[in-house]
């Protein structure tokens, strides 16, 4: 509303009402005189009327009981008549003074007065003669009609005054009136004069209304948007005045500082947030004193960090204000934390990924030459105690070396997996036995199942071994003794859990938990426990690989491991599966047969490794297999074309030179002839065979390095041969020779 717009309005409506102020002064005393005139004269006809009809009405009350009294001689009747006889004197005085301004008036009140005092004088004779000679006395007089033609005659005088007053009322009464519309239209007049003055200055005042209310209206739209993005940040913002005191804050503010609804309201000391967020030792908030003089530029802002006692990590940036005051911005930096940490955790995971990967496959093709050769000239020998011992050892030796690899990539997740719905009530009690026999007498194992257990996602053979880890770890932990408890339940990680776990998805898993009642670990080991060759066991005790790969099976597998430790209470590690959709099967434990299986089919070795390609044809051949072989994919296509009709089985190398690798020759092969199995052996997966770290539905692979038994095995099982195991298969992980409980 603008200041010309208001003070026009302002000068239009005071006139307005100063005209009419002065129109309706002058309007109001005419009238006023007007109307105490005509009040005085209305009641002074008023007056007349009423009592020249009271005067009338007291001849015939005096009539009425002169009657009564003569027809019934009671002189409960004279009562009447005396009080009005008493009250025509009075009223013929009153009417005769009313009417002392009217001469008409006064002739016909004279004229009347004669004509009363006979018509009195004649009742009074009929009562008399009542009283003295009967009814028949009073009704002679009474006969003569004298007091009839009075009373006429009374009337007519009186109806003439009444008649005449009555004139003159209305006269006054019409005169009145005829002022009253007359000053009825002036106002109406004047009423018009202002309203239209009135509806010009409203046009005036709607007009700057209407544009004082567009402002105001895009100011409230402008303060909801500011207060609802302020709302809306994941910000804690607060604005204090430059008496330190609240002013304006967001949601956010007093979710992150905590604090309690009562202390976040206008006028609250910014020392009560600094003294309500202290932490022994450690303020949250700058003090009073830092934010007076802490800054050399009063005008620079100012950010620290925070980490809070519950692991929330907090920038804090307080940004002065033109005023003395300032703004304090809060953000929440425990996600980026997180996730700088899972990215560390990732590029830790990339490079031992790249250092096992580029290792892996060459090491295990050298381990494999070693332990194929060993197996094969173990067979060989029959009586030569000594040597048969030498070789166990070194065939030892490089299955350990085989182990560490497989450790190293089950860390790094590179580990090909083959996951099945496993129903953990019937697989675990069957590992219980072997582990009371691997523990020793002096550790106790108890096992605890819930009822009603979901089946889990993973691969049955790396979770076994999981598990014998994590039990081995335990042992280790109870020198002297102690319970090792083998836990199954359900579980539901929410989305509360999963916001203090990055790596987490909610859903439903499936839980494995092995505690022990050992001497524990303080925080800072249980920090870094699952690392890569961190161990706390004495050198020679351990390669600090076992809870490594663990935790990256279990991660691999997509689900999650928590471990809960105190020095002196034990340690507890809990490894969450997914649940598995659908129906699970146990997995069936059997012993190493007695006898390896054999074939006579035909099997294309592919492998550019030559001794890794000679000790398999080697093995493969003493089972009574007609071999073929090629050193790459480009030859085993031409060898496979020259005995299409007569190969069985191809078992290739995964990662071979050139054009041509292993899956590609694979589905190439199956394309001529759909009816051939396919074997792949590596040491390293690529991404060909394995995506997110599970095999390919239908995919068979045996790792290197592999024994003389599971290579038999796994080509018979391939092949469908007699003997073969009812395991689903995968890479081979022999746990540890055992009997059936």
């Amino acid at each position: 509303m603008t200041r010309y717009l208001v003070a026009r309005a302002n000068l239009l409506v005071f006139g307005v009402l100063v005209v009419i102020l002065a129109l309706v002064g002058a309007v109001t005393g005419e009238r006023l005189n007007a109307s105490r005139s005509a009040r005085e004269w209305s009641q002074h006809s008023y007056a007349v009327l009423a009592t020249t009809k009271d005067l009338a009405i007291a001849l015939r009350d005096a009539e009425r009981g002169q009657r009564g009294y003569v027809l019934t001689g009671r002189d409960e009747y004279l009562g009447p008549y005396d009080a009005a006889r008493d009250r025509i004197g009075l009223l013929q005085g009153e009417l005769q003074k009313l009417t002392a301004d009217n001469a008409a008036q006064q002739g016909r009140i004279r004229a009347l007065a004669p004509v009363v005092q006979h018509k009195l004088e004649e009742l009074a004779q009929t009562v008399q003669a009542r009283r003295d000679g009967g009814l028949e006395g009073a009704l002679r007089i009474v006969n003569t009609d004298t007091g009839r033609n009075d009373m006429h005659e009374a009337e007519m005088t009186v109806g003439a005054i009444l008649a005449d007053e009555q004139r003159l009322l209305d006269e006054r009464l019409a005169e009145n009136d005829a002022r009253a519309a007359w000053v009825r239209w002036l106002v109406i007049g004047g009423s018009i004069l202002a309203v239209l003055t009135l509806l010009w200055a409203a046009r005036l005042l709607n007009q700057a209304w209407s544009r004082s209310h567009r402002t105001e209206a895009e100011q409230r739209a402008l303060v909801l948007r500011l207060r609802t993005t302020l709302d809306s940040l994941s910000q804690g913002v607060a604005v204090f005045g430059p008496d330190r005191n609240l002013k304006n804050w967001n949601v956010c503010f007093q979710v992150l500082l905590d604090l309690p609804k009562a202390m976040v309201r206008p006028g609250t000391a910014y020392g009560a947030f600094v003294e309500h967020t202290a932490e022994p030792g450690r303020p949250a908030l700058e003090t009073e004193d830092q934010v007076r003089h802490g800054s050399q530029n009063p005008r620079e802002a100012v950010t620290y960090e925070r980490e809070r006692a519950d692991s929330h990590h907090l920038e804090i940036r307080r940004t002065p204000m033109p005023d003395g005051g300032f703004v304090l911005t809060i953000s929440d930096m425990t996600k980026r934390a997180q996730a700088e940490g899972v990215l560390r955790e990732a590029q830790k995971m990339q490079a031992i990924g790249q250092l096992t990967g580029g290792i892996a496959h060459d090491f295990n093709n050298l381990l494999q030459v070693i332990l194929g050769n060993l197996e094969f000239v173990r067979a060989k020998l029959d009586g030569d105690a000594k040597l048969q011992q030498r070789i166990e050892r070194a065939a030892w030796a490089a299955q350990r070396g085989a182990t560490l690899t497989g450790q190293l990539l089950a860390f790094a997740r590179k580990q090909p997996l083959a996951p099945a719905a496993i129903d953990l009530a019937a697989t675990m009690p069957d590992l219980i036995p072997l582990l009371r026999r691997t523990l020793g007498e002096h550790i106790e194992v108890r096992y605890v199942e819930t009822a009603g257990l979901w089946p889990a996602m993973a691969d049955p053979a790396q979770l076994e071994s999981a598990v014998l880890n994590l039990a081995l770890n335990a042992r280790d932990a109870m020198p002297g003794g102690g319970r090792l408890t083998i836990e199954l339940g359900n579980k539901v990680l929410d989305h509360e859990y999963a916001r203090h776990h990055a790596e987490v998805m909610p859903g439903d898993y499936a839980m494995v938990a092995v505690s022990d009642t050992g001497h524990g670990m303080t925080p800072e080991v249980v920090a870094r426990v699952f690392e890569p060759f961190f161990t706390t066991k004495p050198d020679g005790k351990g390669t600090g690989l076992g809870l490594a790969m663990v935790s990256g099976f279990v991660k691999q597998s997509g689900g999650h491991v928590k471990i809960y430790s105190e020095p002196g209470e034990g340690t507890t590690v809990k490894l969450y599966l997914p649940r598995a959709v659908g129906g699970a099967v146990a997995v069936q434990r059997t012993g190493a047969p007695v006898e390896l299986p054999r074939g006579t089919g035909t099997v294309l070795v592919v492998e550019d490794e030559a001794a890794v390609r000679e000790i398999a044809c080697a093995i493969l051949a003493d089972l009574g297999y007609r071999v073929l072989e090629a050193a790459d994919g480009e030859e085993a296509l031409r060898v496979f074309g020259v005995n299409a009709a007569s190969v069985d089985l191809l078992l290739t190398d995964v990662v071979l030179p050139g054009k041509v690798r292993g899956r590609e020759l694979s589905e190439r092969v199956r394309a001529l002839r759909p009816d051939v199995r396919v074997l792949f052996m590596s040491g390293y997966t690529e991404n060909s065979i394995v995506h997110h770290g599970r095999l390919d539905d239908g995919v068979q692979l045996i790792g290197k390095p592999f024994k003389r038994e599971q290579l038999a095995r796994k080509v018979a099982e391939v092949l469908g041969g007699a003997g073969a195991p009812a395991a689903a298969g995968g890479k081979v992980v022999e746990l540890r020779p055992r009997r059936d409980a």
